[in-house]
């Protein structure tokens, strides 16, 4: 029996807390699955609309538009807003995927697609499944978070490469830099490679020309290459995790 705030949860309050998610999968799927290639766009929900990066966001934003591309975010304010609004005013597909908070999340006005979720997991599916590319802006721990879970991903071949660009440089070459110096070298907890799977820019015009050009080449070489079963959250199944004793190989590719 679980408990949250000292309290107990019945058997029956979790199973049916169950088919609650399973309702926003659903619903999220349904939705998603019929918009046209996506970019996840994420940003501080703080940045004020005087801000040069919530200039940046409406701009690039509607350049993904002119190139085809639905916008989506997390349905808020600041750059959230700022990148609704250029897909929205571009007349472009301007996805908002809200959520729920217990200080209330304010939802941004430009969104022509708007779902609502009760759980951060379930809503973080949406970011990744249907997106063909990530950009983050300067932000918190939601930011940070997407940016890591991303490469996390891609690092581990959870996932085909998808471009991630980060606009700023004077915001993220710190943790560039950080990067390089305290997770490069000995023990080695991320390899010089990795360091290649992300872009740093500060002009918006180019991110989306390169977000471009990397899908137009990776869905060239999907027409060609075999790929890998996916799992209901749009990763590669993979192998089955191996235990001692486990005959080798053994692989699981059922998604």
């Amino acid at each position: 029996m679980g408990r949250f705030g000292g309290q107990p949860r019945s058997a029956a309050e979790e199973t049916w807390r169950v088919f609650r998610i399973m309702s926003e999968f659903v619903e999220g799927f349904d939705i998603m699955s019929q918009v046209p290639a996506a970019v996840s766009v994420f940003g501080s929900a703080r940045m004020p609309r005087d801000h040069r990066y919530y200039a940046q966001a409406e701009q690039l934003a509607a350049e993904l538009v002119r190139r085809g591309f639905a916008v989506v975010t997390g349905g808020g304010p600041g750059i959230m807003e700022a990148a609704n609004k250029g897909a929205a005013e571009a007349g472009g597909e301007s996805i908002g995927l809200n959520i729920y908070l217990p200080q209330e999340q304010i939802a941004n006005p430009f969104q022509t697609v708007a779902l609502e979720f009760r759980y951060f997991f379930c809503r973080k599916v949406m970011f990744v499944r249907y997106a063909v590319g990530f950009v983050c802006f300067p932000g918190g721990f939601g930011t940070m978070d997407e940016f890591f879970e991303a490469m996390t991903l891609i690092q581990t071949h959870k996932t085909e490469r998808f471009p991630i660009v980060l606009v700023g440089s004077e915001f993220w070459l710190p943790l560039v830099k950080w990067i390089r110096e305290h997770q490069l070298g000995v023990p080695g907890y991320v390899s010089t490679e990795d360091l290649d799977l992300f872009e740093v820019t500060d002009d918006v015009v180019w991110a989306a020309q390169h977000i471009s050009e990397v899908y137009e080449r990776n869905v060239a070489q999907r027409k060609t290459a075999l790929r890998a079963p996916l799992t209901a959250e749009g990763t590669v199944a993979g192998r089955q995790p191996r235990r001692p004793g486990m005959a080798m190989p053994y692989e699981d590719l059922h998604p």
